[in-house]
């Protein structure tokens, strides 16, 4: 089974990356951006038979740093 695992930063947590692609979007012309916050997707194959609490637990430990990333799982 495939799964895709969006990993965005917390709301209120800096995000230097999302305002250096903001800045070089407006450097580029590009106007009425108001704001930019980057994440990242991670899309793994996984067995049928993995079940929800395992996927959670790789995020939790691995995947997402809990303290200032939230994690949302899709399964595809």
């Amino acid at each position: 089974m495939k799964l895709r695992i969006f990993v965005t930063l917390k709301p209120g947590v800096l995000d230097p990356q999302g305002k250096a692609i903001h800045h070089a979007l407006e450097g580029l012309g590009f106007g009425g951006v108001e704001d930019v916050r980057a994440g990242k997707l991670i899309e793994m194959q996984v067995a049928d038979d993995t079940s929800d609490a395992q996927v959670d637990e790789m995020c939790r430990k691995l995947l997402a740093n809990t303290v200032i990333e939230n994690y949302r799982v899709e399964r595809a």
